[in-house]
């Protein structure tokens, strides 16, 4: 709606406000406000301000290479990125002939060890600092180390939950972070009896410590819902992949669309099509593109992914606990989808309480440690893998040529979708937080736990805890510097005044 304010701001009047970069996230952006003459907030904007390549680079490389590649997008979800690939270049091996039961049943004990440990770091590490204790308290305080202070049994809880998750991606791959395993065509290993074994010895206490932080998640949400539900508000349509019984599917499914009022839009779409039905937008002040519903405009079209749709799209959760939580959080909806931004994160510790007992049913099952791990089939030119990430739906899409190398890649990453959504919750933030006279690190805490919600991944890149230096800038459309809040790299704020 506000397209060309900023380009008009000297002419009208508007001031333009600075946050940069954002913290608590993966990666790195930064978000601008345009203010009119009364100093109310006409536009938001969250800017991604780093440019990776992935699309561009892996052209001219075989594909046998690509899903090893691709995860180095990511340090925190490197194997939805792995497993992402691996479905799109199985059609380069295997052509239509589906991947073995033992291949596929590994593919997802790895996916739900992955999505266990990233939801852990985000809930306990990230979010529930803000949580716990509250946006205005004070940033030295309001971080990880805080929360294993005051919050001890909180905090280990989150770095245990981590670390088994990590090790079940260990066991599959060799490796916590960037390892190999799930390959074109299949899986590059068993898994042992004696590693199953392993892996099953702590399973009644991951479920105990999954349960627990579920149920965190909810009090803290309900016990202030009235505020929850209001703040950084974005009415939306939801995307995720569904299974054939309209049940949750985070590895493999078909897409969903439900409106705002519950009301289906997609059902069980064949996501090899999904360029029919998607369209990206590319706008100038930012790398992050715009997904939206091709069918409904870009207006109306865009859409939110991750647990929120997850669990609002779903008819069942095939999990008896995980199920029961879904019935109990769909009843805050009032028989429509629960829109609330913060929900996210009470969605989020649902999809970690599955995935606790899918990896619990996994490692009961005996074809886990089978030793059928690959297929092939008549080659096809092009393959595409899609997967339900941490984050959200996560699409890769690849040709190849006669030599088998890599011609043509599209990546549309779950941050992406969430794009426009997180635009507007920092819009309607904004909106409802800032005075128009004074900058103050309370905004700029509200703005970040809006963002923080989505658990964003900007540019599929890691930061250092305590490393994340935080600016917010007034400045005047001739350009001079009205004040400026500083947060430096030990959580402390100067502010500092125009001269």
């Amino acid at each position: 709606m506000y397209e060309n304010l900023e380009t008009a701001s000297e002419s009208i009047g508007l001031q333009r406000l600075a946050i940069e970069p954002v913290s608590r996230v993966e990666g790195h952006g930064k978000v601008t406000l345009l203010l009119d003459a009364e100093r109310r907030v006409r536009q938001a904007r969250l800017h991604v301000v780093e440019f990776r390549g992935f699309e561009k680079f892996i052209q001219g490389r075989p594909y046998w290479e690509v899903p090893t590649l691709v995860q180095r997008l990511c340090g925190i979800c490197p194997v939805s990125h792995l497993l992402a690939a691996s479905k799109a270049t199985d059609f380069f091996v295997a052509g239509n002939v589906p991947i073995s039961p033992t291949a596929t049943k590994l593919r997802r004990l790895l996916h739900f060890g992955q999505v266990l440990q990233s939801h852990a770091l985000h809930f306990f590490h990230l979010a529930s600092p803000d949580l716990l204790f509250g946006y205005d308290d004070p940033v030295a305080h309001r971080n990880v180390v805080g929360v294993l202070q005051d919050h001890p049994e909180i905090g280990l809880i989150g770095v245990k939950l981590r670390k088994y998750g990590q090790e079940v991606i260990r066991v599959l791959t060799g490796k916590r972070v960037h390892g190999t395993g799930s390959v074109p065509g299949g899986f590059n290993k068993p898994l042992s009896a004696e590693e199953r074994d392993y892996l099953k010895q702590d399973m009644l206490t991951v479920l105990g410590w999954a349960s627990h932080g579920l149920s965190i998640a909810k009090q803290l949400f309900v016990g202030d819902e009235a505020a929850n539900q209001g703040f950084a508000a974005a009415r939306s349509n939801f995307l995720s992949l569904v299974a054939p019984d309209g049940g949750m599917e985070l590895y493999h499914g078909g897409i969903r669309v439900k409106d705002a009022d519950g009301g289906v839009v997609l059902d069980h779409f064949d996501y090899r099509g999904y360029n029919a039905i998607l369209h990206e937008e590319v706008k100038s002040w930012s790398y992050m593109k715009f997904p939206f519903l091709t069918a409904l405009g870009k207006e109306q079209g865009w859409y939110r992914v991750g647990p929120l749709a997850r669990v609002n799209n779903c008819d069942h959760i095939p999990t008896p606990r995980a199920e029961a939580a879904r019935a109990d959080f769909m009843a805050h909806g009032g028989g429509n989808p629960v829109q609330a931004t913060l929900a996210y994160h009470w969605a989020r510790m649902i999809e970690l309480l599955h995935c606790a007992e899918a990896i619990a049913e996994l490692l009961d099952d005996p074809a886990i440690t089978g030793t059928d791990l690959s297929r092939s089939g008549t080659p096809l030119h092009e393959g595409v893998g899609v997967i339900e990430a941490p984050r959200g739906t996560l699409f890769h899409h690849y040709r190849i040529d006669s030599n088998d190398l890599i011609t043509m890649a599209n990546l549309i990453v779950s941050t992406t979708s969430n794009n426009t959504a997180m635009n507007e919750s920092v819009r309607a933030v904004a909106a409802e937080c800032f005075d128009g006279r004074e900058i103050t690190e309370g905004l700029l805490n509200r703005i970040e736990v809006a963002i923080r919600a989505y658990d964003p991944c900007l540019s599929c890149a890691t930061h250092a805890v305590g490393k994340m230096p935080l600016s917010i800038e007034a400045v005047a459309p001739d350009g001079e510097l009205i004040s400026r809040l500083v947060k430096s790299g030990d959580g402390s704020f100067s502010r500092e005044a125009a001269a």
